[in-house]
């Protein structure tokens, strides 16, 4: 994945709070043992840590700071800075994400509005409550924002066995941005009726999250930024390979055999491997989000 060294990032879409003291009790995630059945379980990639019963219970939740905004906005100027660091290249990515979905809605009939990314270390304050890392990056529907601990990228690959690369970021961040698609067309509450299930809608939700992901990709190098040229300006076969094992390694099957040595599919809630697979592929083949029905 490449970007335009000239282009301009516009760091005003992400809030860096990484090092930020928040103020309140010991971050539990669930009560512990919850927070660790959650990680187990693959609750990775989801909504707000309200809807996965992993919100802090230690203490205050305060809203997030853009206090340490300054990190970025010095470091994250150029689209050379985003093909150099992983941050900077994380704006890039929200950057490429947001003018794509901000260019389609109108050709629908709709108008989006934008969401910022917060980067957080360690714990963070929502509207959906507070959260630790252990959560893993997420929506919250409450405040519109997109939460991601850098930290993730590493666990991707150590942990669940992802080839890792830059386009397997990028998947995690477009992802996200899937449920915020979602949330603006109404979509989303369809995953918050507390079922489970290879068949739920719960998994249907993060199915098509995964799609608009592919979508996005399909449309990455295409899409002009504000000066009227692609932030993007080339992706590989090599880096979709990337993206397509990422999602494997976040299949529900592959981290509850890989965890709890065996596959329970009426407790997943997301997808298994090939499924998230065929739909990042059926979004990245078609570039259409009306191919995205994972519902019909």
């Amino acid at each position: 994945m490449q970007f335009d060294d000239d282009a301009d990032l516009d760091t005003s879409e992400v809030q860096d709070v990484r090092g930020s003291r928040i103020p309140g009790g010991r971050a539990t995630v669930g009560g512990g043992i919850a927070g660790l059945i959650a990680l187990l379980l693959g609750l990775f990639f989801g909504v707000g840590p309200d809807q996965l019963g992993l919100t802090d219970d230690g203490g205050d939740e305060p809203a997030a700071s853009s206090s340490s905004l300054a990190q970025v906005q010095q470091s994250c100027r150029t689209g050379k800075d985003a093909n150099a660091r992983e941050d900077c290249r994380t704006v890039a990515v929200v950057n490429s994400v947001q003018d794509y979905w901000r260019q389609e809605f109108p050709r629908r009939g709709g108008r989006y509005a934008p969401a910022p990314t917060v980067f957080f270390s360690g714990r963070v304050g929502t509207a959906c409550g507070a959260a630790s890392s252990a959560v893993g990056p997420f929506y919250c529907p409450g405040d519109r924002k997109v939460y991601l601990d850098l930290g993730f990228f590493d666990e991707l690959r150590t942990k669940f066995g992802s080839s890792g690369g830059p386009f397997a970021q990028a998947y995690v961040v477009a992802h996200e941005y899937g449920h915020h698609v979602q949330n603006l067309m109404g979509t989303l509450s369809r995953s918050q009726d507390g079922r489970t299930g290879e068949n739920s809608n719960a998994v249907r939700v993060e199915l098509q999250a995964d799609c608009y992901a592919g979508v996005w990709a399909h449309n990455a190098t295409r899409t002009p930024d504000e000066s009227g040229k692609p932030l993007i300006t080339k992706l590989t076969d090599a880096d979709i390979r990337d993206g397509l094992d990422a999602a494997a390694a976040v299949g529900d099957d592959r981290i509850q055999q890989r965890y709890q040595g065996r596959v329970t599919p009426e407790s997943w809630t997301h997808g298994s491997a090939k499924q998230r697979q065929d739909w990042f592929y059926q979004g990245f083949r078609t570039g259409d989000m009306a191919q995205c029905n994972t519902f019909r």
